[in-house]
């Protein structure tokens, strides 16, 4: 359903963009699935994804996320959610919107692949490189390069499909 429906659409939507940031820095050493099916979670837990709320929560509102079952409680995690919806609010000031930032990373269109097999798909690339550096030097925290092209490749930075997918040239 996910990869049927919206892994690889180019997002334009600076809510959406926060939503998976939260989900793929929550990802880091669990599995896509286990985070797939806490997302209703997330998406209750910060507050249906809105960065200018999310970014006002205090230690208490820590503390409640750590005890809320429907998410992923890591204290390091929780509050990297909360620094870098403060962070992108920083980069919507700067550059108008966070998708504005992040499409300037791709030249403002996505880079189509032409992966044959799931083997040759990188982890990383130069500009998923250059993105984690520069988010990281803007003080943003779990955007390293293998997140960050996770996160390319879900909001449609990159068309990481497989030439013999279907969805390759529907997102193409």
């Amino acid at each position: 359903m996910y990869h049927d429906e919206e892994w690889g659409v180019p997002v334009h939507d600076d809510k959406k963009h926060f939503e998976f940031l939260i989900l793929e820095g929550a990802q880091a050493g669990l599995s896509w699935a286990t985070i797939l099916k806490r997302r209703n979670g997330y998406r209750k837990a910060f507050q249906g994804f809105d960065f200018e709320q999310v970014a006002r929560f205090t230690s208490d509102h820590i503390e409640k996320l750590l005890r809320d079952p429907g998410i992923i409680r890591n204290k390091l995690k929780v509050r990297s959610a909360v620094n870098n919806a403060q962070r992108l609010i920083e980069i919507v000031g700067e550059f108008g919107s966070f998708d504005q930032y992040i499409w300037s990373f791709v030249g403002g269109k996505p880079i189509i692949n032409d992966w044959k097999v799931l083997d040759d798909l990188p982890a990383t690339s130069p500009e998923s490189d250059r993105l984690s550096k520069d988010l990281k030097k803007r003080g943003f925290s779990f955007v390293g390069s293998t997140i960050m092209y996770a996160h390319m490749q879900a909001c449609g930075l990159v068309n990481d499909h497989l030439t013999t997918c279907f969805r390759y040239d529907e997102v193409s």
